[in-house]
Formats: structure tokens, C-alpha cells, sequence
């Protein structure tokens, strides 16, 4: 990062970064105008009388420490819960789950992989053992075949996306795509498969019995390596070519094309994302596609294995490091004796101090904030508010909490709720570490001071963990990694010394440093070292379309935008590219609702209703539409729902019924948008200024700090 004063002039990719070489998202190179944006949150805020007043740290601090302890002794532990920050460092994860377990003596801990990626996880423990890729980028790019279920990788991972764009073009590698939207990479498919919303979990099966029925299977790896094969095998019984073409919506033909693409494979590498996970059976898909790579015989070989995408920089990382209702850092479990017994005396304390009950995850915090059981939150770089699932349940949740703090570099939607609000620091305001995608740990560095009188996250936590009784004496995030590294199996080598530079580590990490790129080359994770075929069975979604919603809403991120908008809706060099709230419609259904390009639309669920122009591409089809979830407060989760992934509590964001209702036509027929087509897909921007105009006069601006007026 090339700097003068607090500007950052350039971000230059170099050929010895491990992960990205020279290749970096658009976000990466040029979406840093947050970080001196006028509206960071630069002091303390404390909710006074129904307003926000500006405070010291020590008075802001103290009061965080007196009344989360106090509602401790009233409440009890359980009645506070933490949601650590995809966002924050390995260390600040840590330290979030240090002072919920040690401090607090609670298990209900969480992260955003709540709303993504636990699903996968799932299905990684249930059938392999380890929640994390089974290789590296490099396997991707040697993979003989590349299976893309769910995801919009060139939006969404645009790095590895160009990866295995130049193996495709270079080593001839193959590539199948599952999705219900024709993005680009479906585009550039050897085959491509447009299946029917929620239905993945019933091909995938399909393509395992065909394997086995047709002896394609690898019988060696499955008789040497892999436990239930029997019993998984009858499992599969339903899952004919017949039933999986009715349910899924795809050819026998195409079904047969597919499942001998992946018998003929040398290689091959599974790669999904959250349009598998945010499902309301996404763990059971999830663990459907890992069978598959099983029953293949593609694990613990390069270019072999399933690698679920993170959408967040240390997504991950918030999960390794302990942020999760179950689980110690490095997955160790809260229910083992022997585990916490260890936990506890790394740390100082009697076992009995540490809670050995499962904690509640984001879903069931709010829940019971509604409920009134959990009385207190305290909220770290996440936009819950925005982000969580069916808006209005989760805003009155927060209404009902007697204490909130919300820790984060904007006055977010979240901090609306709050009673006292903690400005942190972004990346570049502070050293500590990330886990990427692969498993890998890669040291950040501090490339400006913090802004004003922010403070790096780490340091907020240890402060406040000092004024509640717990003096750690941490000065460094290095500090913070050798005890994890002292404590956890997972991360044993894990050493800052060993980070430097270029070096990065991917864990499970030896204590003396050797670590693991590729994952079950000679064992899997479990108790005997054999991989686990899950039997499973075909359940249908939680909504589906019918009379009156008789349209399904997709929706997911784009190349420009990066959540809630809080980092990258603050500069003209990303928004300026995509600005605007808009819905895909399909050319049939804008022909048989007569809607034009720029028509503006409500669109309503069972829950809510929210307005946007009209753009018609080919990306959709037949009756389903497609919305971006950055832009536009309220948002996209005014019209998602409480229905959720029973096993994991991850909300069912892709499983939304809608009806359409044409507000107003376009003034006059918007002109197409110069020089800004990806693959003959038309990208929204302000040639359909007209319509943004109505858009965005809809929403208020959420940025000035002022009490919510129901809560007073």
C-alpha cells in the first residue's frame, strides 16, 4: 500500500503474495475511501436522555463493565450474548470469546458465518471432520474438473474466479455449473445446469446413485477410507434420474452428462457457496455435495476436495478462533471435560468457572432478546440489524434488550439500538492476523494510525476486560496468537515470528511450524481416520410460491459492493459503478407483466415490502427474480423470513415468495448503460437514473446519531 499522510495512493498486488499474486478484487485495489470518510466513528458514544453524547474511554468503558456485570449477577451469564466480527482479526476474535467464556461465563458466542458459511461447516464435520477447504487455490487451479454449485464466483471471488478462468484456457480444465441464475461463470461452463431453487441436496444424491449404480464409482478409496457405505448406498434408493428430473427441473440427458463428466475426472474439486448454504435444509445439501466428492473418490489428493467460499475477509478465521457457541478455538468442544479442564487452566480459573453448556447462536440471541431472556447484547463490527433475516422481528428483538453495545467504525444501522457505542479501527489501522479461504494464516500490518481517538478492536477488548477484573497486560496482537498457540492443538506452530513477511501458515499448524496445504492425504478427522458417508433424505423448502406470492426471490452480492454498504457505499470509485437498487426480471415475465427496463416495482412478501427498478436480462428465468442485498435501507430483509436451517439456525435468505406490483413506468425508456455489460448481461447503473430517483427517496439516511423513537 503506497501512501502519503492519510491517503492511500495505490494497493499493488506482487507475485509473492501466497493467496491473490497479482491479482486483486476491485474492493481490494480501490474500495479504501472509508477508511478518512467524514462520518468514521471517532470517540465514544453514550445514549443520554434518549441522545447520543460524545464520552472518554474510561468513562465509556467503565460503563460497559458495571452494567454487563451487573446484569450478570441479576440475570445470570446466559443472559448475555456476544457476535464476534467476520470482519476483526483471529486475535480480536479470540479475545471476544475470552471475555464471553472467562470473564462472563457464557457459551453464547457467535459470528456471521451464522448467515453463510455454517451450513457447509456442517457438512464438512459430518462426512470429512475438518470445516475448512480441503486444499488450496493451487488445487483448484490443477483440478482435472471444477464443480461451482451456488456461487457467483466471478462477483463474489473474482480472484479465484480468474484462477480457474486461466486453467480453463491454459490446462483445458472442465467446468460444470449448478445454479438457478445464468451468471458468468455459468456462461463459460462446459455444461451448465439451471436447476430449480432449493432443490441441489436431490441431484447431487442422484449423481451418487448413478455412480453407484453404474460401477463408477472408486471402490478402492471407498472400501479403505470411508465408513456407511452400505448404509448410505440405501439411502439413495428415492434418488433415481426420474425423481431428481421432476424435482430438480433438469433433462435425464443433462443429469447423465453430468454425473459421467465427474466418473471421467481424473480430478476434481467441488466448490459452493450461499446459494446452497442460506437454505432451509443447507447443512443437508452441504453434506450431499461432500458425499459426493466421497463417493468419487476426490479427497486428499491435489486438485481434489470441497471448498466452501467465504464471503467475508476472516469469515473463517471468527470461526477457527473461537467465536461459535460450541466450540473453543480450534473446534475444540465446550462439552468435553477433558477440553475445558485445559481451557481452564491455560487460563487460570477452576473448570467449574467455565460453562460446559452450549451457548445460543445469532439466530437464538435474538429470538430471546424478543423473548426477554437475553437482556443484554454486545455487537462487534456486524450489521445485524441490516444483515439478520426479517428486518422487523430482529429491530423489535433489540427494543426489548436492557443493555446494547454495538463496537464498530460506523454509526451502522445496528448502533441505532445501542446504549453505548465503541469506535474500532479497520485493517489498516492495526497489525494482527486473517484465515482465508484456504486455511490461511496471513499476518496484516498497521499502515495508518487510527483515525482520531478510534482504537484498534484488540485493544478496546483488553481494556475493557481490565476494568471487569481481568488484567491481561496484552501490548501486542503477537502476544495474543502464543497463547492461542500455547492452548489450541489446531494452531500449536502458529507463531508471529513464523508469519512474517510473505509466510503464511495453513492450519492444522505443527508445533514446529509444519504446516497443512492439503488436507486428508492420509487420514480424515475423526476417531478412526475414515471419512463418513451421511445418509440423507429429500425435504422440500419452507416457502414456496403460491397463489398470491406466486414469484421466488433470489438475491446475493455483487463485484462492486461488499454487504451493508457501510465500507464500500462511503466513495465515488466503487458506488459510482453500481449505486442503485434494482430487480432482475426474466424477458418472459416482463413481457407477460408488460414492465420495461427502469419500471419501478414493488415487490412484497409475507413479511414486507420494498420498491426497485426493473432490469431484464437472461441471468433469471421463468418466475424467479433476483435482488442485490446491498443497497436500499430498509433492504432486502424486509422481505425475508424466521424459517431457517433447523440443524445450524442459518436464516433461509434464498427461500422467499414474492408478488410484483408495477408502481410507475419509466418516464421515458432509459437509455443502456455505455461500455458496461458483463457477457451480454446489462449491469445496472445510472442509466436508469430516472427510476433510482423514486428508489432512493424511499429511504432515510441512517448515518446521523439519533436514538431509535421507539425505544424511549
Amino acid at each position: 500500500m503506497w501512501t502519503r499522510d492519510r491517503h492511500l495512493l495505490k494497493v499493488q498486488p506482487v507475485i509473492d503474495a501466497p493467496a491473490n499474486g497479482i491479482s486483486t478484487c476491485i474492493k481490494g485495489k480501490f474500495g479504501w475511501d472509508f477508511i478518512n470518510s467524514e462520518k468514521r466513528l471517532t470517540t465514544p458514544l453514550i445514549r443520554d436522555n434518549g441522545r447520543f453524547r460524545e464520552a472518554s474511554w474510561e468513562e465509556a468503558l467503565t460503563v460497559v463493565a458495571e452494567r454487563l456485570l451487573a446484569i450478570k449477577r441479576e440475570h445470570g451469564a446466559d443472559a448475555i450474548g456476544f457476535i464476534g466480527s467476520s470482519k476483526a482479526s483471529n486475535e480480536e476474535a479470540y479475545l471476544t470469546q475470552k471475555i464471553a467464556r472467562l470473564i462472563i461465563g457464557t457459551n453464547s458466542v457467535d459470528n456471521s458465518s451464522r448467515y453463510c458459511q455454517n451450513p457447509a461447516t456442517q457438512g464438512l464435520f459430518r462426512t470429512v471432520g475438518y470445516g475448512g477447504d480441503a486444499g488450496t487455490i493451487a488445487d483448484l487451479e490443477q483440478a482435472d474438473l471444477i464443480v461451482l454449485v451456488g456461487s457467483n464466483l466471478a462477483e463474489n471471488h473474482p480472484v479465484i474466479a480468474s484462477k480457474i478462468k486461466a486453467a480453463r484456457k491454459h490446462k483445458r480444465q472442465k467446468l460444470l455449473v449448478v445454479d438457478p441464475r445464468k451468471h458468468e461463470m455459468a456462461e463459460r461452463a462446459d455444461l451448465f445446469l439451471q436447476i430449480k431453487s432449493s432443490t441441489d441436496i436431490v441431484w447431487a444424491s442422484a449423481m451418487s446413485r448413478y455412480l453407484f449404480d453404474h460401477d463408477l464409482v472408486d471402490k478402492e478409496f471407498l472400501d479403505t477410507r470411508v465408513n456407511q457405505v452400505d448404509e448410505y448406498r440405501r439411502s439413495l434408493e428415492p434418488f433415481t434420474l426420474e425423481f431428481a428430473s421432476q424435482i430438480t427441473g433438469l433433462s435425464q440427458p443433462d443429469l447423465v452428462r453430468a454425473a459421467q463428466m465427474i466418473a471421467d475426472a481424473k480430478s476434481v474439486c467441488l466448490l459452493w457457496a450461499m446459494g446452497i448454504t442460506q437454505h432451509s435444509h443447507g447443512a443437508d445439501t452441504s453434506t450431499a455435495l461432500s458425499n459426493l466428492l466421497l463417493v468419487s473418490g476426490n479427497y486428499g489428493r491435489p486438485g481434489t476436495g470441497g471448498y466452501p467460499m467465504r464471503g467475508h475477509n476472516n469469515v473463517q478465521g471468527a470461526s477457527d478462533f473461537g467465536c461459535l457457541k460450541n466450540v473453543y478455538p480450534g473446534y475444540e468442544k465446550v462439552t468435553d471435560e477433558a477440553v475445558r479442564a485445559k481451557w481452564a487452566k491455560a487460563w487460570g480459573v477452576a473448570p467449574e468457572q467455565l460453562s460446559n453448556k452450549v451457548g445460543e447462536d445469532n439466530f437464538l440471541m435474538v429470538e430471546h432478546a424478543a423473548q426477554r431472556k437475553i437482556k443484554a447484547m454486545y455487537i462487534i463490527g456486524e450489521e445485524t440489524a441490516f444483515s439478520d433475516a426479517d428486518t422487523e422481528n430482529v429491530h423489535e428483538a433489540f427494543k426489548h434488550l436492557d443493555f446494547m453495545v454495538v463496537q464498530d467504525i460506523f454509526f451502522s444501522r445496528t448502533a441505532q439500538f445501542a446504549d453505548v457505542v465503541l469506535p474500532g479501527c479497520p485493517s489498516v489501522e492495526k497489525e494482527g492476523t486473517f484465515v482465508n479461504t484456504e486455511r490461511r494464516i496471513q499476518r496484516f500490518y498497521e499502515v495508518f494510525p487510527p483515525l482520531g481517538n478510534s482504537l484498534p478492536d484488540w485493544r478496546i477488548l483488553t481494556e475493557l476486560a481490565k476494568r471487569m477484573g481481568h488484567d491481561w497486560g496484552y501490548e501486542h496482537p503477537a502476544q495474543i496468537m502464543e497463547e492461542v498457540a500455547n492452548i489450541s492443538t489446531l494452531f500449536a506452530g502458529a507463531r508471529y515470528e513464523r508469519l512474517d513477511g510473505w509466510n503464511s501458515l495453513l492450519w492444522p499448524v505443527k508445533p514446529d511450524g509444519t504446516d497443512t496445504p492439503l488436507l486428508y492425504t492420509e487420514r480424515f478427522h475423526t476417531d478412526d481416520g475414515k471419512a463418513v458417508l451421511y445418509p440423507l433424505e429429500w425435504k422440500s423448502p419452507a416457502e414456496a410460491p403460491d397463489r398470491e406470492f406466486d414469484l421466488m426471490l433470489d438475491n446475493g452480492r455483487m463485484l462492486e459492493h461488499f454487504q451493508g454498504n457501510n465500507q464500500t457505499g462511503r466513495g465515488d470509485r466503487i458506488d459510482s459503478l453500481s449505486p442503485d437498487w434494482f430487480v432482475e426480471v426474466s424477458p418472459e415475465l416482463a413481457a407477460e407483466r408488460g414492465l420495461q427496463e427502469g419500471t419501478m416495482v414493488r415487490i412484497t412478501s409475507r413479511r414486507g415490502s420494498v420498491s426497485a427498478p426493473v432490469v431484464i436480462t437472461d441471468r433469471v428465468s421463468a418466475k424467479v427474480l433476483f435482488m442485490p442485498i446491498h443497497q436500499g435501507k430498509p433492504g432486502i430483509n424486509e422481505l425475508t423470513g424466521e424459517h431457517h436451517d433447523p440443524d445450524v439456525n442459518t436464516p433461509a435468505y434464498k427461500e422467499t415468495a414474492v408478488k410484483m406490483e408495477v408502481l410507475k413506468a419509466p418516464r421515458h425508456r432509459p437509455p443502456l448503460p455505455p461500455a458496461n455489460f458483463r457477457h451480454g448481461h446489462r449491469t445496472p447503473n445510472k442509466g436508469i437514473d430516472v427510476a433510482v430517483k423514486w428508489a432512493r427517496d424511499d429511504y432515510a439516511p441512517i448515518d446521523t446519531p439519533a436514538p431509535h423513537p421507539e425505544r424511549f
